[in-house]
């Protein structure tokens, strides 16, 4: 049992904490890529006004230096589609729908660092039971006001159709309260354990750090290539694999990559035993993107501006930095104030462009999968560059894996998504 819904108007930052609830189901984003966020309704711009702050001390900074940020987006769109006009100019042979698609997602993809997390975006979600009733015991157990009242409207929505699933995930009922009691109290123990062990030391250079993999998970995935295809048990299958010569090794995995004819082609389940964890410090832009991806274990710090912020090289060669970052410091500074009382409701002060840190632990399958499409030309160029550094990190580490990645795309692309764009209008006939 299942069933979809739609969540309009919520903050980007609500949207990850849906999206956190990876098994059972089926989200989709409002994109910030191809569409304008400059519109207002009723003479005011679209971001969350969050309760605790608006009773605050704090009211008049927070909503001026949302403003400013979108001020800041909708003043640059027009001089930055130009600058990109002017660098990019259409060729003859280019359909002029696809070339006005491929200019707008390029000129976004400069200034969707601009948007503060409270930006509001809508979604779309399919879901069965179980989903549901973990995302609503998340989302009750939530300290932010804008959590929890989805979840209250979410389940009056899903009672009308799904009611037993979601039945134990009200808040008076005795399993949602023992639930909730656990995450509390077990945050608040971890909390105050970080604080006292927190090492001296730290690292913010942005990029992506390889943490840990195992050495010896050639020979897990080598017998497991070979274990449904074999009579013989697991173990005595690895420790044969131990003993083969590379030559051998080589051979087994070629046979499991050397027929992919593109990145669709799925490898065998058997690199799910070799494991890597990746550290990464990128714009929450850059992470929204990569977050969609479930088939792994993810957790993220919450949003700062400690860790420095994302400048597209085109904003600096437009000559539209001192604009860019004059906000990006703004926003910084309202943000130091307001979370020296409110530092979780202080996040949706903090716009895209800013690092935040989190890790993946992620299998050899599932990461061929996502380097492969997140390196393709169409995909934003700072998780493209995050793709192929990952991909870096491996081949050096484990160089017979590189095989398994024979669709990356290591290339850089000033203008990537005009393919797509053009094999799109050669589709509809657009001119």
């Amino acid at each position: 049992g299942g069933a979809h819904i739609a969540i309009e108007n919520i903050s980007m930052l609500a949207a990850k904490a849906i999206e956190d609830a990876r098994i059972g189901g089926s989200p989709l984003e409002k994109s910030t890529r191809y569409v304008y966020f400059d519109q207002k309704v009723r003479g005011e711009y679209l971001f969350y006004r969050d309760p605790i702050l608006m009773t605050s001390a704090f009211k008049n900074l927070y909503l001026d230096t949302c403003n400013m940020l979108f001020d800041t987006y909708a003043k640059l769109i027009t001089p930055m589609t130009a600058f990109m006009e002017a660098r990019f100019p259409k060729a003859e042979e280019t359909s002029k729908a696809a070339y006005s698609a491929a200019i707008r997602a390029k000129a976004l993809d400069c200034l969707r660092g601009l948007l503060p997390s409270s930006c509001l975006t809508n979604m779309g979600i399919f879901g069965n039971g179980r989903f549901y009733e973990n995302l609503l015991h998340r989302l009750f157990s939530n300290n932010l006001y804008e959590m929890q009242e989805i979840a209250k409207i979410a389940q009056d929505e899903l009672q009308k159709v799904i009611p037993s699933f979601v039945r134990r995930a009200n808040p008076d009922h005795k399993t949602h309260i023992q639930f909730a009691s656990f995450v509390e109290n077990m945050d608040l123990e971890l909390k105050s354990l970080a604080t006292s062990h927190e090492p001296f030391d730290d690292y913010k250079e942005p990029g992506v750090r390889l943490v840990s993999y195992d050495p010896e998970s050639i020979y897990k995935v080598t017998a497991s290539l070979l274990f449904p295809h074999s009579k013989k048990g697991l173990i005595e299958l690895i420790n044969y694999c131990k003993n083969l010569p590379e030559e051998e090794l080589m051979r087994i995995l070629d046979a499991a990559s050397q027929f992919r004819e593109n990145r669709r082609n799925k490898s065998p389940r058997a690199l799910e035993n070799a494991v890597f964890t990746f550290e990464i410090i990128a714009d929450f832009g850059s992470y929204r993107d990569m977050h969609r991806h479930r088939m792994l274990t993810q957790e993220r710090q919450n949003l700062t501006c400690n860790l420095g912020y994302y400048t597209p090289i085109e904003v600096e060669m437009s000559n539209l930095g001192p604009q860019y970052r004059q906000a990006m410091d703004e926003a910084k500074k309202a943000y130091d104030f307001i979370a020296s009382e409110f530092p979780e409701e202080a996040q949706y002060i903090v716009p895209m462009a800013y690092n935040i840190r989190w890790y993946f632990t992620i299998n050899l399958r599932a990461l061929q999968w996502m380097c492969e499409l997140r390196s393709t030309p169409q995909g934003h160029p700072s998780y493209r560059q995050m793709a192929q550094q990952m991909a870096k990190e491996v081949f050096e580490a484990m160089p017979l894996y590189e095989r398994f990645f024979r669709f990356m795309d290591f290339e850089g692309y000033d203008l990537g998504r005009l393919g797509q764009e053009q094999r799109k209008a050669e589709k509809l006939g657009l001119d």
